[in-house]
């Protein structure tokens, strides 16, 4: 079995707090357990639990079916403890609804730090945008998932 390559990722990273990060996760083999609404209802739950943790300040998400896009301005926390938080608290969640696959996520994950002359609304047009450009809906709005500050 090939070794896990999540270790990579981690490689140059740095955490700052206050910057703006563009996060992806993605399922364990890219399971799509968030077609089934309630199991997305309860990542969404985990990802609003950093917000009032004061972890970060989320600008904009989607939970797509077997992956998360999350921009964010990240907090007092490091981004691999932000992201540690999530998945434990959603992975307990998941299981105690009734997942068995265990684990619920990928080890590791991408970040993007956006720079400060880079647009963020672009970013955050391209986080809710996912579900059309996947062809899952015809436009964001038809697609529950997604929740961004300017709407």
């Amino acid at each position: 079995m090939p070794k896990p390559k999540g270790c990579l990722l981690r490689r140059g990273r740095c955490s700052e707090p206050g910057r703006l990060y563009l996060l992806t996760t993605v399922t364990h083999h890219r399971r799509p357990l968030f077609l089934d609404f309630h199991l997305a209802r309860l990542v969404i739950r985990s990802l609003r639990q950093a917000d009032e943790d004061a972890s970060c300040h989320s600008l904009a998400w989607v939970v797509m079916p077997d992956h998360v896009h999350w921009l964010i301005e990240l907090k007092d926390v490091t981004l691999g403890m932000l992201l540690c938080r999530f998945k434990s608290r959603s992975s307990h969640a998941l299981r105690n609804a009734g997942v068995k696959d265990v684990p619920v996520w990928q080890a590791g994950y991408h970040d993007h730090a956006l720079r400060r002359e880079e647009d963020v609304v672009k970013a955050a047009r391209y986080v809710i945008a996912n579900p059309v450009k996947a062809g899952l809906v015809g436009k964001v709005g038809d697609y529950p998932h997604w929740d961004a500050i300017w709407v």
